[in-house]
């Protein structure tokens, strides 16, 4: 399978500890499917911290999903566990990570599902109605991978400069 990495420079090698702890899935290396929203995260990332938009392009090996790594798959719609698991990432009040998986499958929580995460938070809908408002909305898809062990199955094939 094919994923891709947005960002503004080329990465030789990937250093787990360099990522941020309270994204979606947690601290980790952050892959898409989809070459186009790559390609917008990159040309964030350059816009943001300077450097130039880079996609790099991964192969994952398929034995990956039928190994021993502790795998977690969500639906590719928003749903209430998807939600939780976000949302619990995302608080900075968890100064330790909330799970242990090696790969975490599912929806990248875009600035909309953000907004619906803090009405959630505030009180206002409950994890069922905001997982509910979000359903029609496409969510683009995401791959973490939050272990050395996961990353022996992740190989890096190109380097474009955008």
């Amino acid at each position: 399978m094919i994923l891709y990495h947005g960002t503004n420079q080329d990465i030789e090698s990937i250093d787990l500890t360099k990522g941020l702890r309270h994204k979606d899935f947690g601290m980790g290396f952050y892959l898409t499917p989809d070459k186009a929203t790559a390609t917008r995260m990159a040309e964030k990332k350059a816009r943001l911290f300077k450097g130039t938009a880079t996609l790099i392009t991964y192969e994952l090996d398929e034995e990956a999903m039928q190994s021993d790594l502790k795998i977690k798959v969500f639906p590719e719609k928003a749903c209430v566990e998807w939600l939780l698991f976000v949302d619990a990432n995302r608080d900075r009040k968890n100064v330790e990570p909330i799970h242990d998986f090696d790969i975490v499958i599912g929806p990248i929580a875009n600035d909309g599902v953000v907004l619906q995460l803090t009405n959630y938070r505030e009180g206002i809908y409950s994890p069922e109605e905001v997982a509910k408002l979000l359903q029609d909305r496409y969510l683009d898809q995401q791959y973490y991978f939050g272990t050395e062990r996961a990353l022996r199955f992740l190989h890096k094939t190109s380097v474009e400069i955008l």
